[in-house]
């Protein structure tokens, strides 16, 4: 039994270890281990993977509401907050729509705003905001995390973080973004620093958190500030 219960304490300790990387080992005999990341995790890192064929537009939401407002939503009950304001027959053949996410971010108290933008201006955009997307006759939404030096850093319920040139987005956008306003806004939020690719070297962090000033121009008031 002794055997069995010594075996059973080092297969749990090597599952606590999984996400830990030896480094060196002290005079002391003590081993300094560094956390690791697996690719798949830092693919979705921030982000929330969907989980049906029709649920993009619910994990889109998820991740900028979980990110942005540190509210604590997950997949499932938006998808069940938004079949309590749509048509559920509309729902099973086209999957949501841009008002349904719009009903279900106003039932919690926010706003929510759909903005046609011109290419010239995408850069302007200094928010997460969720796009549609038509990848290969797919309709899909993401989440638009930034625009920097040619690049649109997407997070994808599917892919996870993409980014793509910013010529390659425009062909597959609609032109619209949808913005998710209210209270409680983080204006530093993970989703405006999304990982660089792999094979990035010498990046250079040009974060900064957004002015209030900023803000106005998507439809923020003084008061979601406070």
């Amino acid at each position: 039994m002794r055997i069995i219960a010594l075996a059973c304490l080092l297969c749990l300790a090597s599952l606590s270890e999984a996400a830990q990387m030896p480094l060196s080992v002290l005079p002391n005999g003590a081993v300094v281990y560094k956390p690791i990341q697996s690719i798949r995790e830092r693919k979705f890192a921030d982000l929330v993977q969907q989980k049906t064929d029709f649920s993009c537009g619910a994990a889109a939401l998820a991740t900028i509401l979980r990110q942005a407002y540190w509210l604590d939503v997950n997949e499932e009950q938006i998808i069940e907050g938004m079949l309590a304001h749509a048509d559920q027959d509309i729902v099973r053949v086209q999957g949501f729509s841009m008002l349904d996410m719009k009903r279900y971010v106003e039932s919690l108290g926010m706003r929510a705003r759909g903005y046609r933008v011109t290419t010239d201006t995408l850069n302007s955009i200094r928010i997460p905001v969720v796009v549609l997307m038509d990848i290969r006759g797919y309709k899909h939404f993401v989440v638009m995390q930034k625009v920097d030096k040619g690049f649109v850093y997407i997070g994808d319920p599917v892919l996870g973080h993409k980014r793509y040139k910013t010529e390659d987005f425009i062909k597959g956008w609609n032109g619209i973004i949808f913005a998710i306003i209210g209270q409680g806004y983080d204006k530093s939020n993970a989703l405006l620093d999304p990982p660089q690719p792999l094979t990035a070297k010498n990046r250079v962090n040009g974060f900064t958190p957004l002015q209030d000033a900023e803000l106005m121009d998507f439809g923020f008031i003084q008061s979601d500030f406070f």
